[in-house]
């Protein structure tokens, strides 16, 4: 198995905003103020469910990826940049929303989507576990093949990681170690305590869910 098939892989406010003068001789200014500025305060957590919402329904055809046509990896690649915007954990490698199991339901790898293979030779789910506290990573196919692989992580920086992969698992029972030149590197970009988006050093986009917060990767 080829390495490349695992891998990791607001707008300013008008100054005139902050002008709460309570001057008389301006009571329809103070009033335009307040409708302008609290209600788009009050909606930011609003807007980003909304984006994820939007993301999600995009990606929800088009098989993980394996059936998007340019306009429609455009299309999500647009709205993923806007829910990174909002990012809520600005230091994911810190953050125990991290922990657990994921299941990638979208991405642009080709070499994972496995799309040069008739369907019923694809692995039909993939699934990443990371724990932050072991630096510890782990990459599951489901049927037909069961493949695994783990990874050691090393921190660039506050959401973004070196990835070394140890060891792959043919049909997740038999283990080859893998060679030197299998590494790469993944950015944290969006994290809450359902959805995760990340972005590789080959500029491949992965999406994932959380499917259960309790897994950790096998020592």
């Amino acid at each position: 198995s080829s390495p490349q098939r695992f891998p990791f892989l607001t707008k300013p406010l008008h100054p005139n905003a902050f002008n709460l003068s309570t001057s008389s001789s301006a009571p329809d200014q103070k009033w335009r103020v307040n409708v302008s500025f609290f209600p788009a305060f009050l909606n930011k957590g609003k807007d980003a469910k909304v984006l994820k919402q939007d993301l999600l329904d995009c990606i929800a055809p088009l098989d993980r990826g394996a059936d998007a046509t340019p306009e429609d990896q455009q299309r999500v690649d647009q709205l993923a940049s806007k829910l990174e915007a909002v990012n809520p954990t600005k230091q994911p490698l810190k953050s125990d929303l991290l922990n657990g199991k994921w299941e990638l339901i979208y991405t642009t790898s080709k070499s994972i989507l496995q799309t040069q293979r008739p369907k019923f030779l694809r692995s039909s789910t993939n699934y990443q576990a990371i724990n932050v506290d072991t630096l510890r990573a782990q990459n599951m196919e489901s049927w037909p093949f069961f493949n695994q692989v783990t990874a050691d992580l090393t921190p660039l920086n506050a959401r973004k990681v070196a990835v070394k992969f140890d060891y792959f698992k043919i049909g997740g029972l038999i283990p080859i170690k893998a060679p030197g030149r299998a590494r790469g590197e993944l950015e944290i970009t969006y994290l809450d305590e359902e959805l995760r988006i990340s972005r590789g050093d080959l500029g491949n986009l992965f999406i994932l869910k959380m499917i259960d917060p309790s897994y950790r990767v096998p020592v």
